[in-house]
């Protein structure tokens, strides 16, 4: 059987699995503790019952989630490229970079409400910050691993800095830059449901995901909860999707990780 058969069946047949036994788990829970854990027929129901507003909701949370990855692909390729022009650019900021990193991002939420406003500024900066790092460290890597061989083959034929960058270190940069944009890609649902969690707003019908996990939360809809939940990662599939499909059509015809296999 062709693999891409083995990768569509297999999920579903374990998906279908893990649906039957948390169906089971929930029916052998005593009532008392049943509300603790939705059954999936309970959270399929509030999925059918909330879907206008959670539709609505996503639709506010992906706006976020886009312009908060957007921002982060364009910012951090451009900085990865000024980190790989030079060692000592690297060794004069990439610490920092990793400083940053380390900080925890919601430390940086009352300051983003005071500075842009709450709502979707704060939540699509939120989602830039998670989403930036993996991009910048993956690329740069990136940039700076082209095969020394062909870098000196370049520097033979006396070839411009610009052209090294662009026509060698930028294509060999690929692999490890969409590795970094399907990390962003997962992150970027997650950032934008925690910035709307603390720092969204539901001025002008504007509440994403995240606000309605706190609605949901406060008044214990936890089949809500759980469809919310369920919404979010269907965001993230589809960006995930949209970036494998992307990379497959820049990438498959010519680099070996990305060709396909039917046995």
């Amino acid at each position: 059987m062709p693999r891409r058969y083995y990768n569509v069946l297999l999920p579903l047949l374990s998906g279908a699995l893990a649906f039957a036994v948390w169906q089971v788990v929930c029916l052998l829970l005593d009532e008392d503790h049943r509300f603790l854990l939705p059954a999936p027929l309970a959270v399929l129901a509030a999925l059918r019952d909330e879907w206008p507003v959670l539709s609505h909701a996503a639709l506010n949370t992906a706006q976020g989630a886009l312009l908060g990855f957007a921002l982060a692909v364009v910012i951090s390729f451009t900085l990865a490229l000024a980190l790989a022009s030079a060692r000592w650019v690297r060794a004069s900021f990439y610490p920092y970079l990793m400083l940053l990193q380390m900080t925890p991002v919601i430390l940086f939420v009352p300051m983003l409400v005071i500075w842009v406003g709450p709502g979707l500024p704060s939540v699509s900066l939120i989602t830039f910050l998670i989403c930036f790092f993996p991009l910048v460290v993956n690329t740069t890597q990136g940039l700076v691993s082209a095969d020394r061989l062909l870098v000196e083959l370049f520097r033979m034929y006396r070839a411009t800095r610009w052209q090294e960058m662009w026509r060698l270190r930028v294509p060999a940069a690929l692999p490890y830059f969409f590795t970094g944009l399907r990390i962003a890609a997962t992150l970027a649902p997650i950032g934008a449901v925690v910035g709307d969690y603390s720092a969204g707003s539901s001025a002008g019908d504007g509440g994403g995901l995240g606000f309605r996990a706190v609605i949901y939360g406060s008044t214990a809809k936890y089949p809500a909860l759980f469809a919310t939940a369920a919404v979010t990662c269907a965001l993230g599939f589809v960006l995930v999707a949209a970036v494998l499909a992307l990379s497959q059509l820049t990438l498959g015809r010519w680099h070996d990780s990305y060709a396909q296999k039917d046995n």
